[in-house]
């Protein structure tokens, strides 16, 4: 089944919260249903005033999809996404997380930049061994970057998603889904459309982002002409890299939107009924999302990985070689019978395989 649709790990039910009424006692399951079904219906506003950053799309069943576009260091957006669902009281709330960032619905300051501070050989190691050589890099260089944001502003990022995941918490039957594609697939076919040089260029940026950033450069990023603006700058200079991180984003969420987007039952008689969906995600997303609401989409093709590029096997053999040489000098100075104990570690023995090329 889809990521992102309706499995246990990405779809979360409405929680008990002070802003749900007190049923009366005595009332029996079906009887609660239909109460808490008519409360929702009666605080659903009809035509809502929204939000300029809020885009209406509509399914063929008739099911609506109010697609909030968000900065994802903003307050603004915050109080964006909180409007957003009080007015319409959707069905199913989808944000532009993934299960592996599903740990951004509890991040603070504090953690994000603990987690940054903190980053040991362990770390680096756990990252290279989930997503290869260059993808777990990237991971790591990408957390460094989030982190310099959240110093430069005093907020951690995805602070909208959790303002939807504690107001969808608020909605009868309320459904919260996780939307984005899988970020190891992400990394690795952001990594593979990439050259040698552009590879290069582009962690060294990551390395040296130094430059101070400003809560009205943030609030700048909710402007579609700016966005587009530097959308494009951006596509000059690695376009392989807008294709996989935006681009097919766009298509992944706009296929888990599409998804959400269907027919509800309504109690006592589990009546069809168009649903009412709130997506969340960054600005970006919203010109694509739009731009692909009505066409087909070809989601296998964006989730498929290529097998590991050759460059990724030599500097993966380079290291290797490198630790087998330290460990061949120690095991000489120290004698024959500690060279044979220390080659027959299973860490030593787990370095020593996998060195076969990947196929030309």
């Amino acid at each position: 089944m889809d990521q992102g649709n309706n499995s246990e790990e990405d779809s979360l039910g409405p929680s008990e919260d002070d802003s749900l009424p007190r049923l009366p006692p005595g009332l029996s399951d079906s009887e609660a249903m239909v109460m808490l079904w008519q409360l929702r219906a009666q605080r659903r506003q009809a035509s809502p005033t929204l939000p300029d950053t809020v885009s209406r799309l509509t399914a063929p069943d008739g099911s609506l999809v109010y697609l909030v576009g968000t900065a994802h260091f903003s307050d603004s957006s915050k109080k964006d996404v909180a409007t957003t669902i009080r007015a319409v009281q959707p069905d199913v709330v989808v944000v532009e997380l993934c299960q592996y960032r599903v740990s951004m619905l509890k991040m603070d300051e504090k953690t994000l930049l603990r987690e940054a501070k903190d980053i040991n050989l362990e770390k680096v190691q756990q990252a290279i061994r989930q997503n290869g050589v260059m993808s777990g890099l990237m991971q790591i260089l990408l957390l460094k970057v989030s982190a310099h944001i959240t110093e430069q502003l005093g907020m951690a990022p995805g602070g909208e998603f959790r303002e939807a995941f504690k107001e969808a918490s608020r909605v009868p039957f309320c459904k919260f889904h996780l939307g984005d594609r899988p970020i190891p697939v992400t990394f690795k076919r952001a990594i593979a459309a990439l050259s040698l040089w552009q590879k290069a260029r582009l962690a060294w940026g990551l390395c040296f982002l130094s430059d101070p950033i400003s809560k009205e450069d943030v609030e700048k990023c909710k402007q579609k002409d700016l966005l587009e603006q530097t959308m494009s700058e951006m596509i000059g200079e690695f376009p392989a890299l807008h294709r996989t991180i935006v681009a097919e984003r766009d298509v992944y969420l706009t296929h888990t939107l599409r998804h959400a987007a269907r027919c509800v039952e309504a109690p006592p008689n589990a009546q069809k009924v168009p649903a009412v969906v709130v997506g969340v995600v960054g600005m970006g997303h919203v010109p694509g999302i739009e731009r692909n609401w009505d066409k087909q989409l070809n989601i296998k093709e964006i989730m498929s990985v290529a097998p590991p590029s050759r460059f990724s096997w030599v500097l993966r053999t380079v290291l290797k070689g490198t630790v087998l040489g330290i460990l061949g000098y120690a095991c000489y100075r120290a004698g024959g019978g500690v060279g044979r104990a220390v080659l027959s570690m299973p860490a030593v023995q787990s370095l020593l395989g996998g060195s076969r090329p990947p196929p030309a």
